[in-house]
């Protein structure tokens, strides 16, 4: 009787369990959120969003827009509002508005001066963790509010306080959060290439790396059933023990040209895929029994368009089956096999070829989803004999905005939630629709 009435106890209290596990989730945003740069876990993927197999104009509707100023920062979703940057008349902005109706609920505006090449807005995500949202500026201005009202709770000026070394294009690698650490890829010195924040607090955890900035962004995985954060600057790729922020492996990447690496790390245990707009690419092998690394190939040609390989500019490739597609430095989509960097195929689908061109790509089971810097969202498949192009639609126009090029392009990666897409050009935030048919 004892075990019996255990049992009904244990079972009594599963619901209460489940309210539980559910509002400590609610702290992060709803686990279908867009909540920090390329999504939840920050793989590009689109797991809850239409299962459509083509995509027309009638699928489409408009649910909101509203003006916002110039910038490239992707916007983020979570618990019910936005957040995106710009930067208007000398100051970067921080908005959050109503995702249900694009409601402005609050912005802050600080002054700074933009020292950069393309100085038209900020250019990473406002990531949002446990009620709070950061946010991270071109010039290094990093800042912790309150993600309901804006307050601010904490913030870093990275150029004074560490002497950030800047990028040609600025500050850009979006910070990544792990357990009660922000993680920054700020370049400082001394040894501040990444420094770990503590989240509520803003205090320094700890620092590492002597190397320059890059544009990349650092990703976590798992290898030898410890967790690293791999962090691809303008010196090393390198992965690192997130705790401490021990080194636990590095290998060195001197560019050829200049520092050009945007693109994030790809995972596919064992391996990590990276490419750079000059430097081509490259394939890491990590050892699963050590914390170790080796590099498999390093494949380049005379020049950017005289080349083999993948040379990407903005977008992260992403890794199927054995392959690698990617989006090249005039906009060509390429398909490599992944363990020799050998070329498959390429095409000119996505988008028209110009220096830049970009396209950011996003997975949804075995088709992908891909957005242009036109302004257009397609829908398609990869696979090693080609693109298979399901449908396309536009969901926003460009701004001529000095100095873009092409009469203006949309670079900000789109935020994916349930069956809307939350798009930016450098004149307003829109919300879409997408309908199933």
């Amino acid at each position: 009787m004892r075990n019996n009435r255990n049992i009904r106890n244990k079972l009594l209290r599963l619901p209460l369990l489940f309210l539980v596990l559910l509002l400590s989730c609610r702290g992060q945003g709803a686990v279908d959120d867009w909540p920090q740069w390329r999504g939840a876990d920050r793989s590009g993927s689109w797991s809850n969003g239409p299962s459509i197999d083509t995509l027309t104009e009638n699928m489409i509707r408009l649910q909101w827009e509203v003006p916002i100023g110039p910038g490239y920062s992707g916007p983020t979703v979570a618990d019910g509002r936005v957040y995106v940057m710009d930067y208007v008349k000398g100051s970067e902005q921080v908005h959050c508005f109503s995702a249900e109706n694009g409601e402005r609920q609050w912005s802050y505006r600080y002054p700074v001066t933009y020292n950069v090449g393309y100085p038209t807005g900020p250019r990473a995500s406002v990531q949002v963790f446990g009620g709070k949202a950061y946010s991270f500026g071109t010039m290094g201005h990093l800042h912790c509010f309150d993600a309901a009202t804006g307050r601010i709770i904490w913030q870093v000026n990275a150029l004074e306080q560490y002497q950030s070394r800047l990028p040609t294009w600025g500050l850009a690698s979006n910070p990544i959060m792990v357990d009660d650490k922000l993680i920054v890829q700020l370049g400082g010195v001394p040894g501040a290439c990444l420094v770990a924040f503590d989240k509520d607090s803003g205090a320094e955890l700890w620092r590492a790396l002597e190397d320059e900035a890059s544009y990349s962004a650092p990703i976590l995985i798992t290898q030898s059933g410890k967790e690293v954060l791999v962090c691809w600057t303008g010196e090393s790729i390198s992965g690192l023990d997130p705790v401490h922020g021990e080194v636990c492996w590095s290998l060195p990447f001197q560019p050829g040209n200049m520092v050009m690496n945007i693109a994030d790390p790809v995972y596919d245990p064992p391996y990590i895929f990276l490419s750079g707009f000059f430097d081509g690419s490259y394939l890491v092998e990590l050892d699963q029994e050590n914390l170790s690394a080796r590099l498999i190939y390093h494949r380049q040609g005379a020049s950017e368009q005289q080349t083999d390989a993948l040379h990407c500019c903005i977008s992260t490739p992403v890794i199927r089956d054995g392959y690698v597609y990617g989006i090249d430095s005039y906009g060509e989509t390429r398909c490599l096999e992944l363990l020799t960097g050998d070329r498959i195929w390429e095409d000119l689908t996505l988008v028209p070829p110009g220096r830049w061109a970009n396209v950011h790509l996003v997975s949804q089971g075995d088709k992908v989803w891909a957005f242009n810097e036109l302004g257009e969202l397609l829908l398609g498949k990869f696979s090693p004999t080609g693109f298979s192009d399901l449908g396309r639609v536009r969901l926003i126009s460009p701004v001529r905005i000095s100095p873009n090029p092409r009469n203006g392009v949309c670079w900000a990666h789109p935020a994916f939630v349930g069956n809307r897409v939350f798009v930016r050009s450098d004149e307003k935030l829109v919300c879409i629709q997408i309908n199933n048919p």
